[in-house]
């Protein structure tokens, strides 16, 4: 549960409101080139250089969130820039939102879950501790 709420809070929460901008249509249209590929289970994300398409704002090194199916290295795409840490958001649409939304959630549940496991364990444990009831190892078994 660590790992998932680190997970979860740490990369996907901070992208979770540009996300949901670019769905609604919010930010700066420019142009992302892809330079760079990394695929994995048969999908690839892209990343790349992003430009305003009127030149006033440059991003270097930048992942394309939703990329088209079409997408290689050279390519370019429309984009819309909505400030997210860890990129642009392709303008013809896609599902990062829902996936964010997803992980930040679950990455907030496993958070809050995981104390309460460990608070309920240990007051579990003290209270046999106190009533004195037997441990598992320690039980006779009759016949």
């Amino acid at each position: 549960m660590p790992f998932i709420a680190t997970l979860g809070l740490a990369k996907a929460a901070p992208d979770l409101v540009p996300a949901w901008k670019a769905q609604s249509g919010s930010g700066v249209i420019g142009t992302f080139t892809a330079v760079r590929e990394s695929c994995s289970h048969g999908s690839c994300d892209y990343y790349g250089g992003w430009k305003a398409a009127d030149g006033s704002s440059v991003r270097t090194n930048v992942h394309l969130y939703d990329s088209p199916d079409s997408m290689a290295i050279g390519d370019t795409a429309e984009a819309r820039d909505v400030g997210a840490l860890g990129g642009v958001f392709a303008t013809a649409g896609g599902s990062a939102y829902l996936l964010l939304t997803v992980f930040a959630v679950g990455g907030a549940a496993a958070a809050i879950a995981w104390p309460v496991f460990l608070w309920r364990t240990w007051r579990t444990w003290r209270s046999s501790r106190e009533h004195g009831t037997p441990s598992l190892g320690s039980a006779e078994v009759t016949a």
